[in-house]
């Protein structure tokens, strides 16, 4: 799973590495060390005007839901993704970048410890997340966006912290994955390829990072 995240991104950034051109100025670039679900995310989609950066609560909310936002849909499996009824429609055709400069995992180390690690790219380049997307309509009118990290098993180097990870995706898969023309899931599901382990890299944190008051 992927629970826990670190965005300290800037507006540059992402119009270098993803082609993004608007929507920087609905974006707090505040740096946030320890950012969990149902708080803001920053996103990156396709859009009739170019490829934008929008806010998004983690979180994903179908359009369908009535009453409330679903418990636990911060995540979407991989290999269910394109099935489940609350994942399978933005699957096809609401894809975007969850955007973060690295995720923590809990490796267990007995039956009452665990110890927070900090995942991020050895390059040091902001990490795009495999996620979807979707509107939601309160009843008052108000409209709210999310969204959901996909995520697959463990590679090499996640492998002995935790037995799944996100989908970090290689440069070569942002554009199809962003592409709304592509909505066979049978052409969508390959692109949940595992990262490169030896482009990842790990180091252990402060158990402080469990409370998400604790920021710095």
């Amino acid at each position: 799973m992927c629970g826990r995240i670190n965005l300290k991104l800037a507006p540059h950034e992402l119009r270098d590495l993803f082609d993004v051109i608007r929507g920087f100025d609905e974006i707090d670039w505040t740096p946030r060390y320890n950012v969990a679900p149902t708080t803001q995310m920053i996103c990156v989609r396709e859009s009739s005007d170019g490829r934008e950066v929008f806010p998004a609560r983690w979180g994903l909310i179908p359009s369908w839901v009535k009453d409330k936002p679903p418990a636990l849909t911060f995540n979407a499996r991989s290999d269910t993704v394109a099935t489940k009824p609350m994942f399978r429609s933005a699957f096809k055709s609401r894809r975007c970048l969850v955007m973060a400069s690295g995720f923590y995992e809990w490796r267990k180390l007995d039956a009452k410890n665990k110890q927070p690690y900090y995942i991020s790219l050895t390059n040091g380049a902001p990490m795009p997340m495999a996620g979807l997307w979707e509107v939601w309509k309160l009843p008052e009118g108000e409209t709210v966006e999310s969204c959901t990290i996909i995520t697959h098993t463990a590679n090499d180097m996640m492998e002995p912290l935790h037995d799944r990870m996100p989908v970090i995706l290689t440069h070569a898969l942002v554009d199809p994955w962003l592409d709304p023309a592509i909505n066979d899931p049978a052409a969508i599901q390959p692109m949940l390829e595992h990262f490169p382990a030896d482009e990842m890299q790990a180091w252990p944190v402060s158990k402080d990072v469990g409370n998400v008051r604790n920021q710095g």
